[in-house]
């Protein structure tokens, strides 16, 4: 199976996995367009021959898809110094049945391509009726994929990268770590300094906004998938009478420091191993044993130790270590589909001395191809991330204080989460947003989807953003993995089918 389309991050960076590509919550680049206040709904005389482009419709590649590009200010605040050129692309409605208009879709990150995931995906996985009233499209965002993307490391220089030990044992390592995430930001600084300062949220939201005017829609239908979720509300909070159907899944807490959303979704990947593990020890053959989900989690957390001591081959040039073992094994947390993968990855690393398995779920998650070149994901990941919030950490010394508490939420992942939340502390930009709540006051219903054992975007985060919306409706899953609409209930799918074809939002505090 194919596991990528499941690895919508959000906040961190990479060099665990948990990286928690999580920060990524809130923004807002000045008091007129924070994301909990509505911009005006003229719009202004700056921006009109944006709205008002016409998009040139070409074949991409892929039968039934036409590709355009679309142009948008660079910076919204001084729109005549310069364009940015995104990547749009769809697929028209099948029919039968009444076009419903446009249906925009994300699958999160930040740093997903919104492209690829559409002809790969929702194009074709998305519910019949939806896809046959509904023109299906996407948009690169800002610096992802094929909308002008950040760079920040070759692919040579990135394998060092995802391999640095985040679980340093001495001053020496915590140095080598912080010089890791210098040459990071300084790559991404030299590569892409002028598109860096303009990645925020708040920036793509105002771009999702001139796509919707450019395609004739009145009202923007969206479906976004985890960090999707925080880019949805955002736009709800900046155009909340142009609005629509919004479908928000897996989702976001606008309201949190970067500290406590990389402590919340530390504890998420906690409850979601919790869950394999009490699969797993259920079974003869688990590598963990078979006693309890907590002994399994020691045992686990012990091999940890030993890999960061003695790495086991591969078949390649890299071998398994600590970072790309924790890595692989959080990457499998996002769809219990991976679970079985994941039993035969650690067993063949600790029983085998062949880590194989794990690192190709770790490569799955960074998005590194077998010829060794990355996707910019990581990249824009932390672009995004870093300007969106200010930095969880300024300095290893407030990580050493925090990790008590990082290894109480999770005692398998804590401590190397802790030490991946330092990385926006050495951004070259700084931080344009802030924590803070979405109201959208006037906007109409807007679904909002928690995982009640979801490690990447804990559950209680959907609880909170479905509160904070004046019009929010909470619809729940009870279930394993990252996000819920088309992963296999009925009982989700039918109900947001229902309210992207006619309109009728799920009960608040609908379970499935």
């Amino acid at each position: 199976m194919d596991l990528r389309r499941h690895f919508l991050r959000t906040a961190g960076t990479v060099l665990t996995a948990g990286a928690l590509l999580i920060s990524g919550c809130s923004s807002g680049s000045s008091p007129s367009s924070a994301a909990d206040s509505a911009l005006p709904t003229a719009v202004p005389g700056a921006l009109k021959a944006y709205y008002g482009q016409q998009l040139s419709w070409r074949e991409c590649g892929v039968p039934g898809f036409e590709c355009a590009s679309m142009k948008a200010p660079l910076d919204y605040d001084k729109p005549a110094s310069g364009d940015i050129k995104l990547a749009v692309a769809r697929k028209k409605a099948t029919g039968p049945g009444k076009r419903l208009g446009s249906l925009l879709v994300n699958p999160g990150g930040p740093g997903g391509s919104a492209i690829q995931y559409l002809q790969q995906y929702a194009a074709l996985g998305y519910p019949a009726p939806v896809r046959a009233q509904y023109d299906m499209v996407a948009v690169d965002p800002r610096g992802v994929a094929r909308s002008e993307p950040v760079e920040c490391l070759d692919g040579k220089r990135m394998d060092a990268y995802t391999q640095t030990d985040v679980t340093p044992d001495d001053q020496q390592e915590t140095d080598q770590l912080v010089a890791a995430f210098k040459e990071f930001a300084q790559g991404c600084e030299k590569k892409s300094g002028q598109v860096l300062p303009h990645v925020s949220t708040v920036e793509a939201a105002r771009d999702m906004d001139v796509l919707r005017a450019v395609l004739g829609d009145e009202k923007l239908q969206y479906v976004g998938a985890s960090y999707g979720t925080f880019l949805g509300a955002t736009y709800a909070g900046l155009y909340p009478a142009r609005a629509g159907r919004l479908v928000l899944d897996g989702a976001m807490d606008p309201s949190l420091p970067a500290r406590s959303m990389n402590l919340d979704q530390t504890g998420g990947f906690e409850t979601a191993f919790q869950s394999f593990a009490k699969d797993c020890v259920a079974r003869k053959d688990c590598p963990l044993g078979t006693a309890s989900p907590d002994d399994a989690g020691r045992r686990l957390k012990d091999f940890f130790r030993t890999l960061d001591a003695k790495p086991v081959p591969t078949g390649d040039p890299r071998p398994l270590g600590e970072s790309l073992a924790t890595t692989g094994v959080i990457a499998a947390m996002y769809d219990e589909g991976a679970w079985p993968q994941l039993r035969d990855g650690i067993a063949s690393a600790m029983n085998d001395n062949d880590g194989s398995g794990l690192l190709s779920l770790a490569d799955a998650y960074y998005e590194r191809e077998p010829d060794g070149k990355f996707a910019n994901l990581m990249f824009a990941n932390a672009a995004v991330n870093c300007l969106d919030l200010p930095a969880a950490f300024k300095s290893p010394a407030e990580v050493k204080d925090e990790l008590p508490d990082f290894e109480k939420a999770s005692p398998v992942f804590g401590e190397g989460l802790a030490w991946a939340s330092l990385n926006c502390a050495y951004w070259p930009v700084k931080a344009t947003g802030t924590p803070h709540r979405i109201a959208a006051k006037g906007a109409p219903d807007t679904v909002v989807v928690g995982t009640t054992r979801d490690p990447a975007t804990p559950y209680k985060w959907a609880k909170s953003l479905a509160g904070q919306l004046d019009s929010g409706s909470l619809l729940t899953y009870d279930g394993d993995g990252h996000t819920a609409y088309g992963r296999g209930s009925d009982c989700i799918d039918s109900a947001i089918n229902r309210y992207l074809l006619e309109g009728k939002a799920p009960a608040d505090g609908k379970k499935c």
